[in-house]
C-alpha cells in the first residue's frame, strides 16, 4: 500500500504494480509519515486483471474502489494512468467546493488561474513559471472554496506532454521527472516535481487575482487583450468540472470571481515575455 496526501485529499493506494513504486517514490517520497495518518478520501488501485494480459502486451486497470473508469492501457502507462484517475475522483466526487480545469500559480500571495484548452502550452508555461519565481499550486486544477474564494495548493505533478517534455528537461535538467509513457490518449506524457513538500508545506491557500487564458503559437509577438466579463463567466462555467452539480454556490463564486479579478487572454511565443508582463500585472 502506498499514500498519498495532495494537500486537500489523502489517497490511499491498495494495490499497485511494483514497477509503479519507482516513480512514486521520485515524486512522493519526500512526504513524512505524519503527513500520511489519517483517513483516505479516496482508495484507488491499479490491477492487471487479465492472466493472459500478464504475460502479453500486459495492460493495467485503474479503480477508485471497485470502479473502474477507464478502458485498461499498457503497462508503461501505469504511473500517467494513475495520476489521472486521481483527478478523476476529485473531479468526480468533491461537490464542496468549485473545481475548475486549469493551472494555478502564486507569487506574494497573489494567485493567478489558467484555465485552457488542451494543445493551448498551459503546462510548459507553468513549468517554466513554476522554476522562474512562481509557486505552483495545481498543473490541472484550481481547488476553490465556494465561501472565501481561496484557491488551495495541491501536491501533485505537473503533466509534460510530446514537445514539452524534452523543452523543460533541457531548461532544467536536474528537475525530478518521471520515464516518458509513450502513445497515450495525450500522446506522450511526462511528470514533473514542481516543488518539494517541504516548500508545498509553507503555502496556503490564496485569494484569485487573476485570470489568464494562455495560448501559444509559434513565432508570434506577445498579444494581451483584456476579457470581457461575460465572456471570462462563460470560459469559467465551461472548464468546472462540478459546475452544474454545485449548482447556485458555484455561479455565485464564478460570479465574484469574474467582477473581482483582471482577466486576460494571452498569445505569446516567448516564455520570458509571458513572465514579465505577469510580473508587472500581478506580482506586486
Amino acid at each position: 500500500m502506498f499514500v498519498i496526501n495532495s494537500g486537500e485529499f489523502l489517497f490511499e493506494i491498495q494495490h499497485l504494480p511494483a514497477f509503479v513504486l519507482r516513480p512514486l517514490r521520485a515524486i512522493y517520497g519526500d512526504q513524512p509519515p505524519e503527513a500520511l495518518d489519517g483517513p483516505a478520501d479516496f482508495r484507488v488501485s491499479l490491477r492487471c486483471d487479465s492472466l493472459v494480459r500478464r504475460f502479453l502486451r500486459p495492460q493495467i486497470t485503474f479503480y477508485s474502489d471497485r470502479q473502474a473508469p477507464f478502458k485498461p492501457v499498457a503497462r508503461s502507462q501505469a504511473f500517467a494512468t494513475l495520476e489521472w484517475g486521481m483527478n478523476w475522483c476529485v473531479a468526480a466526487y468533491d461537490y464542496t467546493r468549485l473545481i475548475i480545469h486549469a493551472a494555478v500559480l502564486e507569487k506574494n500571495g497573489r494567485a493567478l488561474i489558467f484555465p485552457a484548452a488542451p494543445g493551448s502550452g498551459k503546462s510548459t508555461l507553468s513549468a517554466y513559471l513554476a522554476f522562474n519565481g512562481w509557486n505552483l499550486f495545481s498543473d490541472e486544477m484550481a481547488i476553490i472554496d465556494l465561501t472565501t474564494g481561496k484557491v488551495a495548493p495541491v501536491f501533485r505533478p505537473m503533466c509534460l506532454k510530446n514537445e514539452s517534455i524534452e523543452l523543460v528537461r533541457g531548461w532544467y535538467p536536474n528537475a525530478v521527472m518521471t520515464q516518458i509513457a509513450h502513445d497515450t490518449q495525450k500522446g506522450d506524457v511526462a511528470h514533473l516535481k514542481a516543488l518539494d513538500w517541504q516548500k508545498f508545506k509553507s503555502l496556503h491557500k490564496t485569494p484569485v487575482v487573476g485570470v489568464v487564458f494562455p495560448q501559444f503559437r509559434a513565432n508570434a509577438a506577445l498579444t494581451v487583450k483584456k476579457m470581457q466579463q461575460i465572456e471570462t463567466f462563460r470560459q469559467l462555467c465551461s472548464h468546472a468540472f462540478n459546475y452544474n452539480i454545485v449548482g447556485r454556490p458555484a455561479f455565485d463564486l464564478i460570479g465574484r470571481l469574474t467582477l473581482d479579478t483582471d482577466h486576460y487572454s494571452v498569445t505569446y511565443c516567448d516564455l520570458a515575455e509571458v513572465n514579465g508582463f505577469l510580473v508587472e500585472e500581478f506580482g506586486e
